[in-house]
């Protein structure tokens, strides 16, 4: 059965912004270099229009596969972007997607309308197409404010990390120089959500102690409401 509209209807997109963070300790954000008008070699957010028959979250997956080879990731809904003029093809909504991902684990190569695709760091990002930069803004701090009560950033991490490590992401993602080092590492340990796996091998330096998130025990402080306990580990000062 068919039906005729009184009123016009915009058109849907899906936009991600997925977060990474390598080696060196610097949150990155993956962006792609745009293959056709509007904006043409303009960078931008993984993203594009919504098929008819399909759920969001399944677009949103879907364009981010087809255009940069990233999948298997676990994306979280961040916000709805709909300013009449944010897109010059006309009246076009856009729901925005975020994810957090271990860089090393997740090659990147441009497909489908993507001329380019790449890792960029958070202090060098290019001019973004469309009202881009303000959906990235806002999904940086949306991870601000959420790695302040729940432990997302262990997503960025290898599998087993050093506590110098962990405190250099908590630093990266919140902006801030130091955190104070015996304040944070006794706040994180009482959680109890660190498994001690092993010693470092292999540097030049003293060996650290080596550890692994312990995502059940998490999961269960959660069941159980220790909610004033997860806050004291993960909430620090700045």
């Amino acid at each position: 059965m068919s039906y005729t509209y009184e009123y016009p209807r915009p058109a849907l997109t899906v936009d991600c912004v997925i977060f990474g963070m390598d080696s060196s300790n610097d949150l990155k954000v993956l962006l792609i270099q745009r293959g056709h008008a509007p904006y043409k070699d303009h960078w931008a957010l993984p993203g594009g229009f919504v098929d008819m028959e399909e759920d969001l979250e399944n677009a949103a997956l879907r364009e981010l596969e087809e255009e940069t080879g990233v999948k298997d990731v676990f994306i979280e809904q961040l916000y709805t972007f709909g300013a009449p003029r944010r897109d010059p093809r006309g009246r076009v909504v856009s729901v925005a997607y975020f994810a957090l991902v271990n860089l090393d684990e997740h090659p990147v190569q441009a497909s489908s309308d993507a001329r380019n695709v790449n890792w960029f760091s958070q202090e060098k990002m290019p001019a973004l197409a469309f009202d881009h930069q303000l959906i990235y803004q806002t999904a940086l701090n949306r991870l601000r404010a959420k790695v302040r009560y729940q432990p997302v950033g262990f997503e960025l991490l290898p599998e087993q990390f050093t506590l110098s490590q962990l405190q250099k992401l908590y630093e990266t993602i919140l902006g801030v120089k130091e955190l104070n080092k015996r304040n944070f590492r006794t706040r994180i340990q009482k959680m109890g959500v660190l498994n001690e796996v092993g010693i470092q091998t292999g540097v030049a330096h003293r060996p650290a102690k080596l550890y692994s998130f312990d995502k059940s025990k998490y999961e269960q402080l959660v069941k159980e409401r220790h909610n004033d306990l997860l806050k004291r580990g993960l909430d620090f000062e700045i």
